[in-house]
């Protein structure tokens, strides 16, 4: 029987990135000993001239100091319950897997969430802020725009949650859809390149 061409571009589609499989959070030191030697997208934001460039590369170097603060520790408390609310409205499954780029084993990327929409794959981003956002802040752009690259992704649903106080403002997480810029990611990848060179020195 001849197979559906359709059925078989998605199943070739869902399981590209599945094959670039590096580590799961839940496995904490390989997670973290593998973030440590390649470029990831927590790095990528930081990615804005040649001077970020050495700036990174020291921290990946010799390590930034930072274990957390007050912003960050609520961003991990209320995660889990935003990435529900993008399952149940956007139908993105949460993802904790650390992915490699195709053909890049140290170009890597954890995104909140995936998904295989109409033979596409999708991701989320989930952020919560202290701030009104009049836009998305450009370095989780950056971001955003490394994950796409790395998991081969056409669009991101950025999610952020608003909170005052640490209180979460009421009503609905706010969300837009991000898609795929090429230039974007064109200028991302060189100097992910000479990050790379920097650490190796």
């Amino acid at each position: 029987m001849t197979p559906h061409p359709e059925l078989d571009l998605w199943e070739r589609v869902a399981t590209t990135h599945l094959d670039r499989v590096v580590a799961h959070a839940d496995d904490r030191v390989a997670w973290i000993r593998a973030r440590s030697r390649g470029v990831t997208a927590t790095d990528a934001a930081r990615l804005s001239s040649e001077r970020s460039v050495m700036a990174v590369a020291r921290d990946k170097i010799m390590g930034s100091g930072f274990s957390g603060n007050a912003f960050t520790d609520h961003g991990r408390a209320r995660e889990p319950e935003i990435a529900r609310w993008v399952r149940a409205r956007h139908g993105i499954m949460p993802s904790s897997t650390l992915f490699h780029a195709d053909g890049e084993p140290l170009h890597l990327a954890t995104p909140d969430g995936v998904a295989v929409q109409d033979g596409a794959v999708v991701l989320a981003e989930i952020k919560t802020t202290g701030h009104a956002w009049r836009s998305i802040p450009r370095s989780y752009l950056r971001q955003v725009w490394w994950q796409q690259y790395v998991l081969g992704a056409e669009r991101t649903l950025v999610v952020w949650e608003q909170h005052e106080d640490f209180v979460p403002l009421p009503g609905e997480p706010r969300w837009q859809w991000v898609e795929r810029d090429d230039n974007q990611i064109h200028t991302l990848v060189v100097l992910a390149s000479r990050l790379l060179d920097a650490m190796r020195r």
